[in-house]
């Protein structure tokens, strides 16, 4: 009879949490935490995201900008918040594979065990850039002044331990070079200085406004750090292809939330998830610089443990690890 039972008890749950699904977001509004400044690519495809979504739920969907922490203290938040699946993070590799590789012993959460995956936007390489005035026109001749110039070159990014900072910090042990770098508080400021020549180099992700300053000839960009060119500027090379073979770093966006949220609903934000980005948001997001790729949850968490692993490592030759 117990059995019997537990098979009726599951069977009505399983009925209540359908119909939550079907009625989700249930004229409620949902927030998207983004755990950086706003004017980045995160921030930018959050936005993206948020306005897309509230047109086909015909709902409320709000933007929330926590920065600070490397990220952390929106994933920390959504972490914390009820698992109703109201509220989102627009994860990507600092929260959760950089931010996870840096300071594992500190989260009081589990970046993998206590998130869903259920969306995967798509990937967006760094730009790497310099002023216009600047003699140096390709990724080669840079660090070719760099190796005769130990110590000189700086780089602006949007902060220390960013994917941004990362990447150069790749590069650097990769190309065998020694440039310094200068954290900045957020995207837009880093950018802002390296348009006004106030920095000599900077890094930051493609989407959005870096993307419109290379195109606006406001800064140069030397390369781009994933494995194949961007069909935004196809005619700016790739590291590998400029100077450093085998170098290949893909950030990546997607909207994450707790692995507490009843399985129907995290199935319905994969599949509005997958409607959204197969209409006319595609080209938007495609538009600034970001190659939509879906995935299914599975596959998405599975491709967020190897990043950690990946960023692990690089953060141990860095140095850079705070715990």
């Amino acid at each position: 009879m117990k059995s019997i039972a537990c098979i009726i008890l599951a069977g009505l749950a399983l009925a209540a949490g359908t119909a939550a699904a079907q009625n989700y977001p249930g004229g409620k509004p949902v927030r998207i935490m983004v755990g950086y400044s706003p004017g980045g690519g995160v921030d930018t495809t959050a936005r993206m995201m948020a306005q897309a979504l509230g047109e086909l739920w015909g709902s409320t969907v709000i933007v929330e900008n926590r920065p600070g922490a490397a990220g952390n203290i929106a994933t920390e938040a959504t972490a914390k918040a009820p698992p109703d699946g109201h509220t989102l993070v627009l994860c990507n590799i600092g929260s959760h594979a950089i931010t996870p590789a840096r300071f594992a012993k500190r989260l009081t959460y589990d970046p993998i065990g206590d998130f869903a995956f259920p969306i995967k936007i798509g990937g967006v390489p760094n730009v790497f850039m310099v002023h216009p005035s600047m003699p140096i026109r390709t990724l080669q001749q840079y660090i070719n002044y760099a190796k005769k110039n130990p110590g000189k070159l700086n780089f602006g990014s949007s902060g220390v331990g960013a994917s941004p900072h990362l990447s150069i910090e790749l590069f650097k042990t990769m190309a065998g070079i020694n440039i310094v770098h200068v954290p900045y508080k957020g995207a837009a400021t880093a950018l802002a200085d390296a348009i006004s020549g106030h920095m000599e180099s900077s890094v930051g992700n493609l989407a959005g406004a870096p993307l419109a300053a290379v195109k606006a000839g406001r800064v140069r960009a030397l390369g781009v750090t994933s494995a194949v060119r961007s069909p935004q500027l196809p005619d700016v090379p790739t590291f590998a292809e400029a100077g450093v073979p085998g170098y290949d770093v893909t950030g990546w966006y997607g909207l994450c939330t707790q692995s507490k949220v009843p399985q129907p609903i995290l199935a319905k934000l994969h599949a509005d998830g997958a409607k959204v980005l197969a209409g006319p948001l595609k080209k938007r997001l495609e538009d600034q610089g970001i190659t939509v790729e879906q995935a299914t949850p599975e596959q998405f968490a599975e491709h967020v443990k190897s990043e950690i692993a990946k960023w692990t490592k690089v953060v141990q030759d860095a140095k850079l690890s705070g715990d």
